[in-house]
């Protein structure tokens, strides 16, 4: 029997690939539910060429239009963020793969929770917002939360089948488009080279995020939450070829780590075809090819981001939850020239130092400080 997938955020980098997992093994899984934020026209392809039970557009003012274009076919149509939750909790969902960016992915995501749908996690901002209402959810409905991350796949991965203690968690890093440019030449630089990641094509938001390091920041707060380590107990390496995805280390001093080109498809695949491994034809690591390995310690400094996400982890309560609501103002306006790439860093500080800190948070707690934090950032662009 087909596994039937939810995929929310069809149209982005994730969601497009595992499209074509999904055509590769249409023998095994079928796109149950498509849903995308605005881009209308993709959305409808795709609805068009896979034949979901329904789709969404979160945009509400496409609905007609969205509609209009999937008339002559037995497509439902939705619209709006409280459709997306209602979505991934119908009976013919057998798992949801949020690929949504951003905060928006965090209620939907506790939605499948609730109703029990296995989560193949690719919105990293769930976890860094809310990870121990998320994973506290999850145990108490028994969902698994397999990570679509490479780098948190390259750990899950290097997990299976050990029973021995971890000593460290190696979360590797590519280092971005600047990984050698000093503090005086970060002060100009433009989102127009920012975007131009050196290994892998991602989104706009997340290739910024991967510019300032913060994208590695987020991924340290997942670690934590996904596998249950010590902030302490992470290690960031620079390792500009993106070959070895990530390592874990045991306390015997072994390492494991998980090894590949530079493909989302490969974790996509592990994790909505858990625990079997399918074959696949995405490209092969070439060993004789890929030239030398190396890796570098992440600079601080130059890079805040990566800092301030250690920072939010260690102070915890609303913290992470401020840091991203921050760094989504910061991060548009990055992208539309209204803020420089130093100042992303210094906005996100200032208003970690103004909203107010609280320890213990509800998923309504999480939205009103996602607010709050949004308009204290908001202030300090202007």
């Amino acid at each position: 029997m087909k596994k039937k997938i939810a995929i929310l955020g069809s149209t982005g980098s994730i969601g497009t690939q595992a499209l074509q997992v999904i055509a590769e093994h249409s023998d095994l899984f079928e796109a149950r539910v498509l849903t995308a934020n605005r881009q209308a026209d993709l959305l409808v392809e795709q609805a068009k060429e896979f034949r979901p039970q329904c789709v969404v557009i979160a945009d509400e003012s496409q609905y007609e239009y969205v509609k209009q274009a999937l008339a002559d076919t037995d497509v439902q149509v939705y619209a709006g963020a409280d459709a997306l939750c209602q979505v991934v909790q119908l009976p013919s969902v057998d798992m949801v793969l949020t690929a949504m960016v951003g905060f928006s992915g965090l209620r939907p995501t506790i939605a499948a929770i609730e109703a029990g749908k296995p989560i193949a996690l690719a919105n990293k901002e769930t976890l860094v917002v809310a990870g121990e209402l998320v994973t506290r959810l999850a145990l108490k409905h028994r969902v698994p939360l397999l990570p679509v991350d490479s780098e948190h796949s390259a750990i899950f991965q290097s997990l299976m089948g050990e029973q021995a203690e971890v000593e460290k968690i190696i979360l590797t890093a590519s280092g971005g488009p600047f990984r050698n440019f000093t503090l005086e030449q970060l002060e100009t630089v433009t989102p127009e080279q920012a975007l131009k990641h050196p290994n892998w094509d991602m989104g706009a938001k997340i290739t910024i995020d991967s510019a300032s390091m913060m994208n590695k920041g987020f991924e340290v707060i997942e670690a934590k939450w996904l596998f249950g380590v010590d902030a302490n107990d992470i290690q960031v390496v620079v390792h500009p070829q993106s070959v070895i995805h990530s390592a874990v280390q045991y306390a015997d001093g072994a390492v494991k780590a998980q090894l590949g080109v530079p493909d989302m498809r490969v974790p996509i695949q592990l994790a909505m075809s858990y625990p079997e491994r399918l074959s696949s034809s995405f490209p092969r690591l070439d060993w004789f090819e890929m030239g030398n390995l190396t890796f570098e310690r992440p600079d601080q400094e130059r890079f805040r981001c990566l800092a301030l996400a250690y920072e939010a982890l260690s102070r915890g309560g609303n913290m992470p939850c401020v840091l991203n609501a921050a760094n989504e103002v910061v991060n548009l306006a990055f992208r539309q020239g209204r803020c420089g790439f130093l100042e992303m860093a210094e906005i996100i500080e200032k208003t970690m130092q103004t909203v107010p800190f609280k320890a213990e948070n509800t998923l309504d707690d999480y939205l009103a400080c996602d607010a709050e934090a949004r308009r204290v950032a908001g202030s300090f662009m202007s």
